[in-house]
């Protein structure tokens, strides 16, 4: 493991961030380990992917809802396949334990967290939705939610349902759900002071009853609706939004929240989960893997069929080996696909992508792969700049071919030069900020991350309403939001000070002063 130098930050970061780079060791299939942790040792090598057959390997994962009371611990499933004959490649995936959630209730836990006015907008807006297909759902989704946030926002909604990081919320309504033994055969249903029902009819009653019993136990993360007076019966549904039933519960509670008579909350429930579970993203893998008759064997000296020189896929556009783009040659000839597979099979086995290279090899390489990014359609950059940072062994040879043009070597330096002495970032080190805040990457994940955008974005959006754009909202992030710490200290035996509090009284300012010590001002 070879680590950066402590590097310097600006005043708003927390720990200055010092590179590690690891790249794991030739591989067999003989003993793996499963954690929580950093994806750099999988995705280094080009071994995560997204699905794949289960196999019966199993971790513990601790998980934590957006509820502060309740945690989960749950088991989730590391699966892993070889993916095809010509492919070396190691496929993982991360599934829950409990069943796939709703996107229209982790859309309403996202909205909810902007106010709860927003949320029960969404719940009025959608509490009978027709179900159709996921892709006809989604962009419904995306069409009602697009009336109530911003652009950017909407932007941030994407990135949350990808992530699933409102799943767990959902989830937690449910086991609270569950723990109150939902009647059967009722897909919605209420609760009044430890009494439930799913008929309508018999609210009425338990109403006029609510008194002889104990509220019940609110959480932190329960949706309150507005207006109720908080001496009222508390009534909880129970239901999933967009369903018939909750519509029915949801226009009667509602209409007796806002003449006062009940307190409503709302929970999740989901009387009939889906099968399948809920794939985790953002998640680390590491596959620890040795062999265990301890064999000494020279990775530099393995030939023949067990270097792989890519872990894309045939299909992949960025498919490429040796100089040949393999996914444009399959899109200019498409009558070819065999030739094409059969060449490529042959290029893979035939070449050592991870031999050594020359000192003088290894001098312009960054140029080389910044080279090679830049030179990809724009559409296409952040996808190259993934396969080269995730394939970047097997891609080194090739990338010592790339020829850096003097321009932009040039502007390479000079903002080496300023961020060494702006940043104290040292060429080589690596950094990450948002909005001129420092995100520390070995103590943040992808889901701390999404806060911290989501607050920026908070942040930026309330100084456009007041008007601020442009050139004077760079200067308003620029300024120093830490508080400048400033201790003091005076010698009362000083003949300075003596001097000047005998003086005192002399003057007209203190002529209004009490002759009493506790009574001086301060």
């Amino acid at each position: 493991m070879a680590e950066g130098k402590p590097c310097k930050v600006p005043e708003r970061s927390r720990r200055p961030l010092c590179p590690q780079i690891r790249w794991p060791p030739a591989y067999t299939n003989d003993v793996i380990c499963a954690q929580r942790g950093g994806s750099h040792a999988l995705q280094g090598a080009g071994l995560c992917q997204r699905e794949a057959e289960p196999v019966t390997v199993s971790g513990v994962l601790i998980m934590c809802s957006s509820m502060a009371a309740l945690c989960f611990v749950l088991a989730t499933c590391l699966c892993f396949s070889f993916v095809s004959a010509d492919s070396k490649a190691v496929t993982t995936s991360l599934t829950t334990k409990w069943p796939s959630t709703s996107l229209l209730l982790e859309a309403s836990e996202f909205l909810a967290d902007d106010g709860s006015d927003t949320f029960w907008t969404f719940v009025d807006e959608n509490q009978q939705v027709d179900q159709g297909s996921d892709s006809a759902n989604y962009d419904l989704l995306l069409k009602s939610t697009g009336r109530l946030l911003s652009p950017v926002q909407q932007n941030l909604l994407k990135f949350a349902l990808s992530l699933r990081s409102y799943s767990s919320a959902v989830q937690t309504f449910q086991q609270i759900a569950s723990d109150q033994s939902p009647p059967t055969g009722c897909k919605a249903f209420v609760v009044v002071h430890g009494e439930k029902t799913c008929d309508l009819d018999q609210l009425p009653s338990l109403l006029t009853r609510a008194a002889e019993r104990p509220k019940p136990f609110l959480f932190k993360g329960d949706h309150r609706y507005p207006g109720a007076s908080p001496d009222s019966p508390v009534v909880v549904l129970y239901g999933e939004i967009g369903t018939r039933e909750f519509s029915r519960f949801h226009q009667h509670l509602s209409e007796r929240a806002r003449a006062g008579e009940v307190v409503y909350i709302l929970r999740h429930y989901v009387a009939n989960p889906q099968a399948e579970k809920v794939f985790l993203s953002g998640y680390g893998v590491e596959l620890a893997i040795k062999s265990t008759e301890y064999k000494a064997k020279d990775d530099t000296q393995v030939k023949g069929n067990n270097v792989n020189a890519t872990v894309i896929g045939d299909n992949d556009p960025l498919d490429e080996v040796q100089g040949f783009l393999f996914g444009k040659l399959r899109q200019l000839y498409p009558e070819l696909q065999e030739q094409l597979k059969e060449l490529r099979n042959h290029l893979v086995e035939s070449t050592n992508e991870m031999s050594p290279l020359k000192v003088w090899e290894l001098q312009d390489l960054s140029f080389q792969t910044a080279a090679r990014v830049l030179s990809a359609p724009s559409s296409e950059a952040l996808l190259v700049m993934k396969d080269l940072s995730q394939n970047f062994p097997t891609k080194a040879r090739t990338l010592t071919r790339t020829v850096v043009d003097s321009a932009m070597r040039m502007e390479v330096e000079e903002n080496q030069k300023y961020f060494k002495g702006t940043l104290g970032l040292q060429p080589g080190d690596s950094a990450l900020f948002i909005n001129g805040l420092h995100v520390d990457l070995d103590s943040h994940d992808i889901f701390s991350l999404f806060d911290v955008l989501r607050n920026e974005a908070r942040v930026m959006e309330g100084l456009h309403r007041l008007g601020i754009e442009g050139s004077a909202l760079h200067d308003v992030l620029k300024l120093n939001i830490q508080p400048s710490v400033s201790d003091y200290a005076v010698d009362i035996r000083s003949p300075a000070i003596s001097k000047e509090l005998s003086t005192v009284d002399g003057r007209p300012m203190g002529n209004e002063w009490s002759d009493k010590c506790n009574a001086a001002p301060v």
